[in-house]
């Protein structure tokens, strides 16, 4: 009997634990690194993980990079090549970082919150700080992410002709949208 009651607190507290923690396995990022010059290289993957802990405001993402798709396999062939990303040996995105100002979020009411988050992105293997703003969207319970950003492509030791001609953009916009239940 003393098993039993010490069993059916522990169920509870463990399962109000994993619900503060959301998941998905669809969410969604464009990559927009076109110039005036070459209006192409955009990409979109729409198999990144991405998780929120409402409890503690914290952030992450993952992306695999060989999951962006070009309309040009061409340019898709070189994204992933071992002069740009070297999907190969780096194959995933990551970012990983929190919510600064989670106490604004209220997680169980509809709303539109916007957000400041800082965390770690890292891209063929290099970690830098990245701190922009989000937009959080509770509606019936399910919670959309959003962010827009800015990344310098040097930053990652990404480098080239195609960049020093003009026809990729040395700081391409980044767009991540995430719906999580």
């Amino acid at each position: 009997m003393k098993k039993v009651i010490f069993f059916v607190p522990f169920i509870i507290v463990t399962g109000s634990l994993f619900a503060q923690k959301k998941i998905t396995t669809s969410a969604t990022i464009k990559f927009d690194a076109s110039t005036s010059l070459d209006n192409l290289p955009k990409a979109e993957n729409k198999t990144v993980i991405a998780s929120i802990n409402t409890t503690t405001g914290e952030l992450a993402f993952e992306a695999a990079v060989k999951s962006f798709a070009f309309a040009n396999p061409t340019m898709q062939g070189h994204f992933n090549g071992s002069a740009w990303l070297d999907s190969d040996k780096y194959p995933t995105f990551t970012y990983k970082g929190a919510i600064t100002d989670i106490s604004s979020v209220n997680f169980a009411k509809d709303g539109t919150y916007t957000v400041k988050t800082e965390g770690l992105l890292t891209v063929k293997g290099t970690g830098q700080k990245l701190a922009t703003p989000a937009t959080i969207v509770i509606k019936d319970g399910i919670i959309t992410e959003s962010a827009d950003f800015s990344i310098k492509l040097s930053d990652f030791g990404i480098t080239g002709a195609p960049i020093d001609g003009g026809k990729v953009s040395k700081e391409p916009k980044i767009s991540i949208t995430a719906e999580l239940k």
